[in-house]
């Protein structure tokens, strides 16, 4: 299978796997992995690293917007084999370990199953490894705060809702912001196109995910990179504020 590997900017490259995206910045010989997508995205996480002139020992770290399972999914595979450190929020470290789990249970699924896309959106995460145990032994809180010294230099920002410790991440030296589950541009489950908060049933604490797009919104940047959907060019403000305002 082709990985679907765009450049979007100098250094940045969105990927799209099985439903999920990631990011890979590059800088120099050194990467950093923004998400692993689901378990079964494996060979197209290192497919893609490959693509862009990388390798698993290149990548310097990787950060996780949160510990969903499609988007952790090969985070343990890459500390345990590499001995890369994986980055989460302090208050996300803990679910990472799966000492709890915030995920969209099969209640949630079965209550919502009548809704357009919600069945073979489930059986292809459960296909993919949505419901696999896939904790990361050691996940470490992020090292410093502000700009992390990593390729990209991204900046984590803190935007619970979704999970507790859910981030973002911004680049402001190129304007883009990756915005994991916080803010997306589609999924299987929704009929909408465009900036929106994924529907209510993903979400932790909904009220919280909604107070988060305000804190996108202060942020400046024109490409918006999520975890679910394609890349959003325009005015990083504007695309929070149209999803708040669909939320509302």
């Amino acid at each position: 299978m082709q990985t679907d590997v765009q450049q979007v900017a100098a250094g940045t490259y969105l990927v799209h796997g099985s439903n999920t995206n990631w990011v890979i910045l590059t800088e120099g010989d050194a990467v950093t992995l923004v998400d692993t997508g689901y378990p079964g995205d494996r060979e197209q996480v290192l497919a893609s690293l490959a693509q862009v002139g990388g390798s698993p020992e290149a990548v310097a770290a990787v950060l996780i917007t949160h510990a969903h399972n499609d988007h952790l999914g090969s985070a343990e595979y890459l500390r345990a084999t590499y001995g890369t450190p994986v980055y989460l929020h302090d208050a996300e470290v803990p679910h990472a370990r799966r000492e709890f789990l915030h995920q969209v249970t099969v209640g949630d699924v079965v209550r919502n199953g009548w809704r357009p896309g919600v069945v073979p959106w489930a059986l292809h995460a459960i296909r993919s490894g949505g419901k696999a145990h896939v904790p990361v032994t050691a996940p470490e809180a992020f090292p410093s705060e502000g700009a992390l010294d990593l390729p990209g230099r991204p900046v984590p920002v803190h935007t619970p809702g979704h999970t507790d410790g859910h981030a973002a991440f911004h680049l402001p030296d190129t304007g883009v912001l990756i915005s994991g589950d916080a803010l997306v541009s589609g999924h299987p489950t929704s009929r909408i196109k465009g900036p929106q908060l994924l529907p209510d049933m993903f979400h932790h604490e909904r009220a919280r995910a909604v107070a988060s797009l305000d804190v996108l919104a202060a942020l400046e940047g024109d490409l918006l990179l999520p975890g679910h959907g394609p890349a959003h060019r325009g005015p990083v403000r504007e695309a929070a504020l149209q999803a708040r305002e669909r939320a509302l």
